[in-house]
């Protein structure tokens, strides 16, 4: 997914925005490709790293990674890497630019909605023997596989969770968070009737970056997007129209609103007004931000609660090494490196990226947060979408008739055919 930088900048509603600069385009596959095209480094050996190392990374990403190479330079002193920041407005189109020229860098941070597109035009070495993959957490995994092969490792993660208002649940006679689905509508309603709230929660009714915060539900209920080889779309199944149901029951029982002002959702949340919300990590230093030390105590965060399973959604970044790279064994090492749970917990703690890797969670700067646990706890549990090269067109294609359920009313029934509907018309594009 988009850096969790991003998704600070564009919360909106409770839900990350996918910025429309970064939309794909859906490019089919590539007539370049060839089977000449380099083959995937067999295996990473145990010598040091050396030789120029050329690294692309995105926003405060890239401006912060160089301060933790500086270690990889100092344990393989034949190395040098070189980190060139990109601004994230302007990285698939350099990426795409660089993939049609052939000049890509070794390796590289990649938003993981982009890996299917670049593991179809043929620019991603799979990963190699010697990258311990075991210890990450599934979902974020998943999200480096493209028709079952594995491209680079999950870099940082991020997930969604409920954030809640600990003084109202109180006042609302809520002492423990819901874990089911009955049960977070009986919090909403109560937040309303017995705290004062305008709204119990507020849920994006639609629009951009919808989907994120509507899929949870769906993949709760049992639903998926594709059939399992990723070729087909089944979003017109009777699972995906109970999550969408239950979605859209927020809005008709008037316990989310469709009437709230965008980018306000730490204010309404500090003020009492909609003191529930469904996002990322980022936000419980978004609303200190507003309400300042007086609020801290008072912000909780529980799962998302369960029907058939408790998932949530999957974000954060891949690192990848390109099969044209001029040191792709050093890139190799690199990533081994950031792959280790102690390099991943001193780049925590440099740049607030949560570890991919769960071993880095014990490091108490993480274990004693009082709100960090919960989200490592989830990740046990979140899924991304498929990695298929038209994957931001049919998000694009499924917010909008999410908003149409939300706004006007439109039955889940006729939402999930309608989603089908252009999701296959679109295709997969693989």
């Amino acid at each position: 997914m988009i850096s969790k930088t991003l998704h600070r900048r564009l919360v909106i509603g409770g839900a990350a925005l996918t910025a429309t600069a970064l939309a794909l385009t859906g490019c089919g596959r590539s007539s370049d490709k060839t089977d000449s095209a380099p083959q995937a480094t067999s295996s990473v050996g145990s010598d040091p790293a050396k030789g120029n190392l050329t690294v692309w990374a995105m926003g405060t990403e890239g401006e912060n990674l160089p301060k933790l190479t500086k270690e990889f330079e100092q344990a393989n002193p034949g190395v040098k890497v070189t980190v060139t920041p990109i601004p994230w407005d302007a990285a698939h189109n350099k990426f795409t630019t660089a993939i049609t020229a052939q000049s890509l860098p070794d390796a590289a941070m990649v938003g993981t909605t982009w890996m299917g597109e670049f593991a179809d035009l043929g620019a991603l070495d799979p990963t190699p023997a010697g990258i311990d993959t075991t210890g990450f957490f599934p979902g974020a995994m998943d999200t480096t596989k493209v028709g079952g092969t594995s491209y680079g490792v999950p870099w940082y993660v991020e997930t969604r969770l409920v954030f809640y208002r600990k003084d109202l649940a109180a006042k609302a006679g809520i002492t423990t968070p819901p874990t089911d689905w009955d049960g977070l509508k009986a919090m909403a309603k109560a937040m309303q009737e017995k705290a004062g709230a305008k709204y119990g929660i507020n849920l994006q009714p639609g629009g951009t970056g919808s989907w994120q915060t509507v899929m949870p539900f769906a993949w709760s209920a049992g639903a998926s997007i594709t059939t399992d080889d990723d070729k087909q779309f089944t979003f017109d199944t009777p699972e995906m129209q109970e999550g969408l149901k239950y979605y859209q029951s927020f809005f008709t029982d008037k316990l989310a609103g469709t009437d709230l002002p965008p980018n306000q959702t730490e204010a309404q949340f500090v003020s009492g007004q909609v003191p529930m919300f469904i996002s990322g990590p980022w936000m419980a230093g978004s609303i200190a931000k507003v309400g300042g030390d007086k609020i801290k105590p008072n912000i909780g965060v529980f799962m998302l609660p369960k029907n058939k399973t408790a998932t949530s959604f999957v974000g954060g970044s891949n690192f990848v090494v390109f099969k044209n790279g001029k040191n792709k064994d050093s890139a190799w090492k690199l990533v081994k490196w950031l792959s280790d749970a102690k390099t991943q917990t001193e780049w925590f703690k440099l740049s607030a990226d949560l570890p991919a890797v769960k071993a880095a969670w014990d490091d108490p700067s993480i274990s004693s947060d009082p709100l960090l646990p919960v989200f490592g706890k989830q990740l046990d549990d979140a899924k991304a979408p498929p990695a298929i090269v038209n994957w931001e067109q049919v998000a694009t294609a499924f917010d909008t008739e999410v908003e149409k359920m939300a706004k006007t009313g439109q039955s889940p029934a006729d939402t999930a055919k309608a989603i089908q509907a252009k999701a296959s018309s679109i295709g997969t594009g693989g």
